[in-house]
C-alpha cells in the first residue's frame, strides 16, 4: 500500500506534512526525541478511541441497544 492512498489529499495537511518530512538532517537525538513524540500523540489517540468505545457502550447499554 503506497502513502498516498492513505494520507488525506489536502497537501497542506499535518499529517501528510510529517510523513512527507525529509528525515535525512536530523540527528540521533532529534530523530528519538520525534519518536517519542509520536509516540505520546499515539498514546493519545488510543485513549481517546477507548474512551468513545466506552461512552458507546455505556450508551447502547442505557438504551438497551
Amino acid at each position: 500500500m503506497d502513502l498516498d492512498d492513505i494520507l488525506p489529499k489536502r497537501p497542506d495537511d499535518p499529517l501528510a506534512m510529517l510523513v512527507r518530512q525529509d528525515l535525512d538532517p536530523m540527528s540521533v537525538e532529534e530523530l528519538n526525541a520525534r519518536i517519542g513524540i509520536l509516540e505520546a500523540e499515539i498514546g493519545r489517540a488510543k485513549a481517546k478511541i477507548e474512551k468513545s468505545v466506552n461512552h458507546r457502550a455505556s450508551a447502547d447499554a442505557l438504551f438497551k441497544r
